[in-house]
């Protein structure tokens, strides 16, 4: 299954100017790419399950390909995307790492967890908000309902 249309799901909600409006500067690449990232970690904690465990992988394999294929449009070398790619990879997994007790976690905490990666977002409480309203959104779908969902988009 070809998951273009998932991964361009996840880039329309990441290009969400909403998002970006509590930024201290122009948001960057790397601002948006965190961004991204957060709601791809989220994606996959609410789906992982062994009976999703194949789908996902292919979704994590294809995003991040797609995420290579980004960084070589911005011009970026071999070398440095290979380095580019093992850092964001490394930062994708820190975020999981983060969120893996998100339901655990006070207000507190989770502003926190959102700092960590966005420390130039002035506002955290618009993300904890908005983050917080997506991982719900998530948990009312089943996996299969939600990528048929993106694909009907």
């Amino acid at each position: 299954m070809n998951y273009i249309n998932f991964y361009n799901k996840l880039i329309k909600l990441t290009t969400n100017k909403t998002l970006y409006k509590r930024l201290d500067k122009q948001d960057t690449f790397n601002d948006r790419l965190i961004i991204f990232l957060f709601h791809f970690a989220f994606f996959l904690k609410n789906y992982k399950n062994h009976e999703n465990e194949k789908i996902l992988q292919e979704i994590y394999d294809f995003n991040f390909r797609q995420l290579e294929l980004s960084i070589r449009e911005i011009g970026y070398g071999d070398q440095s995307i290979n380095k580019k790619m093992k850092d964001y990879i490394n930062m994708f997994h820190a975020i999981v790492s983060e969120i893996h007790f998100w339901d655990d976690h006070d207000i507190s905490k989770k502003k926190d967890i959102i700092s960590k990666f966005l420390e130039n977002f002035k506002n955290n409480e618009e993300l904890l908000e908005y983050f917080e309203n997506f991982y719900l959104e998530l948990k009312k779908k089943s996996l299969n309902s939600y990528l048929k969902s993106v694909i009907r988009h």
